[in-house]
């Protein structure tokens, strides 16, 4: 018996030395990882893109601005209203053409956000915000009838996908992504960059966002909500709050920058394709993250025109979505509602 205890505990003893030495060099293994990973430089890319300007950091050996250039112009070649070749203007200009996979994919994003918040995110509305000035800034404020006269030809179910081509209940029928697309051209971005093994970055186009990893600080990315301002240079916003937005995509979709003056009352730049008319609630700025930024984008611009209680709605029927509003209360201070599941990300 004695010896049978002498075998066990000579074996207990070698497998705790084999644990330890596996440990050892795990241990070491990691440590060099670390190393490895804080060796490697962080990299900054930026330029102008989609009318606005985009900003990225990554952690690589590699330079990959040429790459991410490259993927930004193809969003541009299908999405982009203000290129003439793009596939989403020979859709304009009833030209046939078969859509390619990003115009496909943002579509059917756009779809799907406008069934969920019942058209307040609505693809066809350009038309309607030309006529109010904000397309082609010629400040006449529109008639009854004029507007009446748009919205005939707006509405999402007014055009689908089949089999391959656009299909439009109307010719006079106009698309325009700007809501979605600089969103969904930070994916893009990030799907090159995870393509390519690099798991730290953020990306911002025109103050969307995509974030993964940590940041040069070896810190979780933290991004700041700009407190609403009416200086349209905005010159005198300052930061409302700030949200770590670590492995999240980020949005936000304001009009207190975006607005003009007619006859002493003020038009915000978001329009209600359902009326044809500015919205006049009190949101100020809607911030929302996601899971992809395509979403968060568009989902932030339905929030403007839903208003506060329209919001908190849709937002019950999607926990997966997290949304940080800044209202106009009436006094000196702006009040503000955020989805309880954000509150651990707010600094």
């Amino acid at each position: 018996m004695p010896d049978t205890r002498h075998k066990q505990n000579r074996n207990a003893g070698r497998r705790r030395a084999w644990l330890a030495a596996m440990l050892a060099v795990l241990t070491a293994a990691i440590m060099v990882v670390v190393r490895n990973q804080r060796a490697e430089p962080y990299r900054h890319a930026s330029g102008a893109i989609f009318g606005t300007v985009y900003n990225i950091t990554y952690q690589s050996h590699k330079d990959l601005s040429a790459g991410i250039r490259e993927r930004l112009e193809q969003v541009d070649a299908s999405l982009s209203p203000f290129n003439s070749r793009s596939v989403i203007s020979a859709v304009n200009r009833n030209e046939r053409t078969t859509p390619d996979s990003m115009f496909t994919s943002v579509f059917n994003k756009a779809q799907e956000v406008s069934r969920e918040t019942g058209g307040a995110f609505d693809i066809t509305v350009a038309p309607l915000v030309n006529l109010w000035g904000f397309g082609f800034k010629d400040g006449t404020t529109p008639t009854r009838s004029a507007v009446d006269s748009i919205r005939r030809i707006i509405g999402y179910e007014k055009v689908r996908l089949q089999g391959g081509r656009v299909v439009k209940s109307d010719p006079r029928v106009m698309l325009d992504c700007s809501a979605i697309a600089k969103g969904y051209g930070c994916d893009m971005v990030a799907a090159l960059l995870r393509d390519n093994g690099i798991g730290n970055f953020m990306i911002e186009i025109g103050g969307e966002i995509v974030t993964s990893g940590i940041s040069e600080k070896r810190l979780p990315w933290k991004i700041g909500v700009t407190k609403p301002d009416d200086d349209q240079l905005g010159a005198g916003g300052g930061i409302q709050t700030v949200i770590n937005v670590t492995d999240k995509a980020m949005a936000t979709s304001g009009n207190y920058r975006n607005f003009y003056y007619k006859d002493g009352k003020k038009y915000a730049h978001t329009i209600d394709p359902h009326t044809g008319y500015p919205v006049q609630h009190n949101i100020l700025s809607a911030t929302v993250l996601a899971d992809d930024c395509a979403t968060a984008d568009a989902y932030a611009t339905a929030f403007m025109v839903l208003g506060l209680e329209k919001s908190q709605e849709v937002l019950a029927r999607h926990p997966e979505l997290m949304a940080y509003f800044i209202c106009a209360s009436g006094g000196r201070q702006d009040s503000v509602w955020y989805s309880p599941s954000l509150r651990d990300k707010i600094e």
